[in-house]
């Protein structure tokens, strides 16, 4: 193993290669930015997801940036016309991909070594912990491990999923004392909260919670930590602040789930300061980190007792088919683990399904309805409509699952914006408007 500058760290990768880093809080931030002070390649290809700084590394020419999953940064570096492609594949695929691509070079943020030469692998296990190991222990590619001080020492669940890289298995160790990306902890909106509101009411005491990323889930949290009851489990792809404030109230015991019992599960954490702050004391034995396959898998997730899965959407149609990742047939997001927590819940004893989003999205020309009578040709949908259980907007919770198309439409057009209800159900009744 050699402890390099960054800068001399990023001559590792050559002019034409292939490199992966993992998603979002789990890239090495240092080492992307000193790589990126490079002017040109040949020919770089780069596999990530959810990018957390605008690294120059991919304006250059010659490199290619392989996204499975689009963020803010991903959708500015496309509208400025660089070099980005999606790769559209669930969480648990991107472990296949890593594998199938085999990059010469791997990087990844950690913390520094402890006593016994391990370091943690912090805010993200992932899609690629085997391949990290993989790439460690061949001597024909290069891992490169950025420790940082700044991120928590998180734990895993030994000895078959341990959450560290041992020194041993290190080509190159950097060191970095770079902030990790933190997300505000913002207040709710009044649409978000009512939407919120309608979603906690289908949530039973003891159910166990898989929430996401934004205002609506954090907002469910924060019902949920408000009101009386608890006895909460979590299985959740993403550990988030709202997460840590139901911990915080008392409110989660993990002791009713069916898998792993005790423990809060997830794959990666992203959050604010405090989240951080929290998983590196109070949380520490609280939360494991473990690989997506052993997360987001819809078999495991439906071992544990009345799953609670809370995601987002971007529209609707009105036999419940649900797209998520793109708006206007553009990239927007990713696919992530929505369709695996969408399965998992439903053959969870007691588990629902809740596909939460506002009823109307706005536009240059106004508001536009997020329920539709149909998607507009070339649409990707996201997750089947023969998957969703209930769709909620702050007007209410469409319940679909086991009901007709009909009765679907005219449940999906109740919680539709009143503006738009008239228009739907004359779109739903016209002549092809709907298969009976």
């Amino acid at each position: 193993m050699q402890e390099l500058t960054p800068e001399t760290a990023s001559r590792s990768v050559r002019d034409a290669d292939t490199l992966a880093v993992p998603l979002g809080p789990g890239q090495p931030v240092a080492f992307l930015h000193a790589l990126g002070a490079r002017e040109r390649f040949e020919r770089l290809e780069v596999f990530a997801a959810l990018l957390v700084d605008l690294f120059p590394l991919f304006t250059r020419p010659g490199v290619a940036l392989l996204s499975g999953f689009y963020g803010p940064v991903e959708r500015a570096l496309r509208d400025a016309g660089h070099a980005v492609r999606f790769v559209p594949a669930d969480f648990r695929r991107f472990a296949r991909i890593a594998r199938e691509m085999a990059p010469r070079v791997m990087a990844t943020a950690a913390t520094p070594p402890d006593r016994d030469g391990f370091c943690s692998l912090a805010l993200h296990a992932g899609a690629t912990v085997d391949e990290l190991l993989r790439c460690g222990r061949d001597p024909d590619r290069v891992l490169i491990v950025e420790a940082n001080p700044r991120l928590p020492r998180t734990l895993g669940l030994p000895p078959e999923h341990l959450h560290a890289i041992h020194l041993r298995d290190i080509d190159v160790l950097i060191h970095s004392d770079r902030e990790p990306i933190a997300l505000p902890d913002a207040q709710p909106s009044d649409i978000e909260r009512a939407i919120a509101a309608h979603a906690a009411a289908l949530i039973p005491e003891g159910a166990t919670l898989q929430t996401g990323i934004g205002g609506i889930p954090d907002a469910v949290a924060r019902i949920l930590a408000e009101r009386s009851g608890g006895d909460y489990g979590v299985h959740s792809e993403m550990f988030t602040t709202g997460l840590m404030h139901l911990h915080r109230a008392g409110k989660v015991t993990n002791r009713r789930k069916g898998m792993h019992d005790g423990v809060s599960i997830c794959t990666f954490a992203m959050g604010t300061r405090a989240l951080y702050d929290w998983l590196a004391g109070e949380g520490r034995e609280l939360v494991r980190f473990l690989p997506v396959d052993a997360v987001n898998d819809p078999a495991l997730i439906a071992r544990n007792r009345a799953v609670a899965s809370i995601n987002g959407a971007l529209s609707v149609d009105l036999v419940g088919q649900v797209v998520a990742d793109q708006i206007g047939g553009r990239q927007y997001s990713g696919i992530g683990g929505h369709e695996e927590f969408v399965a998992g819940a439903a053959f969870s004893d007691g588990g629902r399904s809740l596909i939460c989003l506002p009823s109307q999205a706005r536009a240059k020309d106004g508001p536009i309805s997020r329920i539709v009578a149909a998607f507009p040709p070339g649409s990707s949908v996201t997750t089947p409509r023969h998957q969703v259980d209930v769709v909620v907007t702050e007007y209410g919770a469409a319940e679909l699952a086991g009901k007709t198309n009909d009765a679907r439409r005219e449940a999906l057009i109740a919680i539709a914006h009143p503006n738009v209800r008239a228009e739907l159900a004359e779109a739903a009744g016209a002549p092809g408007g709907g298969v009976r």
